[in-house]
């Protein structure tokens, strides 16, 4: 579905005397969400009602962050019948609104909506962002989160993250029967749909960076394989010629090739695989398990996890599989390492004294933190801006049955752990990158 940006809208008067930029420090740990105010949008007709589930959505998704606060509508002294009409930002003010949302609707034509809105400082009463946009009707809850990212990105200084896709692995049925299949969903649990059938386990998704298309493992035969999924047509395909078992598939940063790791008896090696040619290289070698790869941002370096040592722990090496080097210390094992999209950090599943954490590391090792733990928590991955984190997590059990398995994101520092709703349990999450 097409969105169309326009310019972005200023009004051009006077300001009052600047002061400091309206922004939110993002890099601390605990803080108060920054409090907004969010009028109803001007419209009419059928476009009014299009208006309020719009702004349900952004306010949703903004809140969701945790690093806003709606102050609620019915202390509000202003309201407004057009976006061109001016703010009382003394009205404002007194209800302690850094920021203020203005925003409109209306029809184009039977099929099409025309979405406005600014974003304003309400102590500088200074607008800091204007913008308009023109979709279809049925398109209305993705320039809901576009909108979002706008005004996340305006007040925090970062890319934002509502207008992305999680394809994970829904799981139902018994322990001993699980059926495993490819489900995707926008990063909010809506627009939910099943991507294949169940017929066969699914396991691992992964985005392509820059295709609509997901590479997963499938026990489709008797060994399992990795495939690829073309998101649009619903074609997959088997990668590669490997005659064993393939599994733990990941994308390049430019999407032309991939990784994965090829077991060979008691030993498991990380082979790059150019998907252009077929052309396949292997980049570990030994008598160890290597597996669970991420490639850094750029492209040049490579983090997995082995046992070469004695015990699980995570390595980097270089892209061509030189320079192997040890990353991880700590006490107990490492898993499921994958790279932060800003480069600046590594996330990973640790195992120690009967827990699961979830953490994150600079790519030298240094400065390890957790930041959950649980009974089950693993296989973390990183929203495409770096500042939160998607990962499932398990309760322990009783003696007659499982405790449910569930997706939850998490802030970087931390902080704001929230579950995402699915239909049935779910597992192995990915999240894609900004949609096109």
């Amino acid at each position: 579905m097409k969105i169309v940006y326009y310019a972005a809208l200023a009004l051009g008067f006077l300001i009052s005397p600047v002061r400091a930029e309206l922004k939110i420090d993002v890099n601390g740990a605990m803080r108060e969400p920054m409090p907004i105010a969010f009028p109803q949008m001007s419209g009419n007709g059928e476009a009014a009602s299009y208006g309020e589930r719009i702004r349900e959505v952004i306010i949703a998704d903004l809140e969701r962050s945790g690093l806003f606060r709606l102050i609620p509508e019915d202390s509000y002294i202003q309201s407004f019948s057009s976006i061109n009409e001016l703010p009382r930002f003394t009205d404002w003010k007194a209800l302690n609104a850094a920021a203020l949302v203005q925003s409109a609707i209306s029809e184009i034509n039977a099929g099409n909506l025309r979405v406005e809105f600014r974003l304003w400082d309400v102590y500088s009463e200074e607008q800091m962002k204007g913008q308009s946009f023109t979709t279809t009707k049925d398109n209305w809850r993705r320039v809901a989160h576009v909108i979002a990212d706008a005004i996340y990105e305006r007040l925090t200084g970062e890319k934002g993250y509502f207008d992305t896709r999680i394809v994970y692995i829904s799981e139902s049925g018994p322990a001993t029967r699980r059926i495993k299949r490819l489900a995707i969903m926008d990063q909010d649990g809506e627009n939910h749909k099943f991507l294949t059938n169940g017929a066969s386990m699914a396991l691992t998704p992964r985005f392509s960076p820059n295709l609509q298309k997901i590479t997963y493992l499938s026990y489709a035969g008797a060994t399992p394989k990795v495939y690829m999924l073309d998101i649009e047509t619903g074609k997959q395909k088997l990668v590669g010629a490997f005659k064993g078992m393939t599994f733990a598939p990941v994308f390049s940063p430019d999407s032309s090739k991939l990784l994965l790791s090829y077991a060979k008896g008691r030993t498991t090696d990380i082979y790059e695989l150019d998907l252009k040619s077929g052309k396949s290289t292997q980049l570990t070698s030994g008598t160890s398990i290597n597996t669970s790869p991420s490639y850094s941002p750029d492209g040049k370096q490579i983090v997995f996890n082995s046992d070469r040592g004695g015990n699980q722990q995570l390595y980097v090496m270089d892209a061509d599989g030189g320079n192997v080097r040890r990353i991880s210390y700590g006490n107990g094992r490492y898993a499921t390492p994958v790279w932060s999209p800003r480069g600046d950090y590594i996330a990973f599943t640790k195992m120690a004294g009967g827990q699961f954490y979830i953490g994150v590391m600079y790519p030298d090792g240094s400065g390890e933190r957790l930041i959950t733990s649980g009974y089950l928590v693993e296989a973390p991955v990183w929203a495409p801006n770096g500042r939160v984190l998607m990962y499932f997590r398990q309760d322990k059990g009783t003696a007659r049955s499982n405790a449910p398995v569930k997706l939850y994101t998490i802030d970087l520092t931390g902080y704001n752990e929230r579950m995402i709703v699915t239909p049935a349990d779910a597992s192995d999450p990915a999240w894609s990158p900004l949609l096109p």
